[in-house]
């Protein structure tokens, strides 16, 4: 049984999870509040195995109850707004459900946070970050768990609005992460923006054609706010 605490400020909301839980035996509502800190008492005395926690709430708000709670249970974010959701996978969220939230959904997210409630919590905390650095490889962040990617084999990456896209020699992985984020963090590895949305490997590039660099069989625009600079790596890479 998982003893489950609902957070928000709005009692319509809680009916709908208190719904949605009421059709899954292995969950056991300990806590229902509109007042967080009502439930982060809970959490701190040991009661509470997942909270599911709302963003935006006057007293307190979700990223600061997780802060607080952190490695004391698990949380699911429930959100109106899905622009909130990368913080709170940088806090370590397991999922956010973004309102209205559908059973499906709902279910999809309870089995996420059933995989890391098999295990203690502390065996399976994640970075602070979305992306963790380590030598010749990174760790990225996708849905409930970490995927260890190896640089060399990474050929562009794609910002998608909330998202990106890493394309690697072996296929594509989503993560919730900014572009500008992963730029930061591959710093070093002959790794180059040259579109608002694209970063490229140096070293996979096969042609560039006016504005157009072409990898495998991707083309991939070559903006002017980026081709100076572009150009300039490219012929140090020539005269070297």
């Amino acid at each position: 049984m998982i003893k489950c605490a609902l957070v928000d400020d709005k009692p319509l909301a809680l009916d709908v999870l208190t719904d949605h839980i009421s059709k899954m035996p292995e969950l056991e509502i300990v806590i229902s509040t509109t007042n967080p800190l009502e439930a982060l008492k809970a959490v701190m005395h040991g009661e509470i195995d997942l909270v599911f926690l709302d963003i935006q709430m006057p007293e307190l708000s979700g990223l600061q109850f997780m802060k607080i709670a952190s490695g004391k249970c698990r949380i699911i974010l429930t959100t109106a707004y899905a622009e909130f959701a990368m913080e709170g996978f940088d806090n370590d969220a397991v999922d956010y459900l973004l309102k209205p939230i559908s059973f499906e959904r709902f279910y999809k997210s309870v089995n996420k946070a059933m995989h890391f409630l098999s295990a203690p919590v502390k065996d399976v905390q994640l970075p602070t970050s979305l992306v963790e650095q380590q030598k010749g490889f990174i760790f990225v962040k996708t849905e409930y768990r970490l995927l260890k990617i190896d640089i060399q084999d990474i050929l562009y990456i794609e910002g998608m609005q909330n998202y990106i896209g890493i394309h690697t020699t072996t296929g594509k992985v989503l993560s919730l992460l900014n572009i500008k984020k992963i730029e930061g963090m591959l710093s070093g590895n002959s790794f180059i923006r040259v579109h608002r949305s694209y970063l490229v490997s140096l070293g996979k590039i096969a042609s560039v054609e006016r504005s157009r660099i072409y990898i495998g069989e991707a083309v991939i625009p070559l903006s002017d706010s980026y081709r100076d600079n572009f150009f300039d790596q490219i012929e140090g890479k020539s005269n070297s």
